[in-house]
């Protein structure tokens, strides 16, 4: 970068700054004005571009680090889900009969999964279960699924706050003490809805990967008694 001479026109601040960025390398050559250029701070005097840098560098890795270990806690978690899915994918091909199976899809939802509430809504009765507290046995077509008829269709599960007319269906008188749910659709079958007390615990746009495994487990446990 040549000295402007007298009579040509000087380089302005953007200029500067626009060539030292194509050359990174041009400190290299002049370490002692690395030294001396000093950079403004938010928060403080004015410091070396050295020591600028460095703390530059050290926000860096910090950032770097929280980073590290919100993925490290969501790989744990993860996992944690993995291995629970796996158990009750086991626990259900292990029952003998659509009831044990239903039985057992309740009881690790509320246990394994600490599941505030959960329903199951089937759209045929099954032999052995009547007064669950956690059953409801609705004809395929009736009004009350009217709600949930677009869920039925496509199978997608759903988190979040759901519309009242689904939290009276799912939960009745308690439905009030629901904040959110997480709700699996089996087309042809019914639907398994949890819910929880706690607003976050589910939400839209979390992750439904476990959800469908879930269902799609149960699916599979329940049609070997068709």
């Amino acid at each position: 970068m040549s000295t402007p001479h007298h009579g040509r026109e000087t380089l302005g601040a953007h200029e500067v700054a626009a060539w030292l960025r194509h050359h990174p390398a041009f400190l290299q050559q002049f370490p002692d004005l690395a030294l001396s250029l000093v950079v403004p701070r938010e928060d403080g005097p004015a410091s070396s571009l050295a020591s600028y840098q460095l703390e530059v560098l050290r926000e860096k890795n910090r950032e770097l680090n929280r980073r590290l270990h919100e993925l490290s806690a969501n790989a744990q978690v993860n996992e944690r889900l993995a291995v629970r899915t796996h158990q009750l994918a086991l626990a259900l091909m292990k029952q003998t009969s659509a009831a044990d199976t239903l039985r057992a899809m309740a009881a690790s939802l509320q246990e394994d999964f600490a599941g505030d509430l959960v329903r199951i809504v089937l759209l045929q009765p099954v032999d052995g279960l009547q007064d669950e507290p956690w059953l409801q046995v609705h004809a395929d077509g009736s009004e009350l699924l009217v709600p949930f008829r677009d869920c039925l269709a496509d199978g997608e599960p759903l988190c979040g706050r759901l519309h009242p007319d689904k939290h009276a269906l799912l939960y009745g008188e308690q439905a009030g003490d629901v904040a959110s749910s997480a709700l699996l659709s089996l087309p042809g079958t019914g639907l398994v809805a949890v819910g929880s007390h706690d607003p976050n615990r589910f939400y839209p746009g979390m992750g439904t990967l476990f959800l469908r495994m879930m269902g799609e487990a149960l699916a599979v446990a329940l049609a070997r008694f068709d």
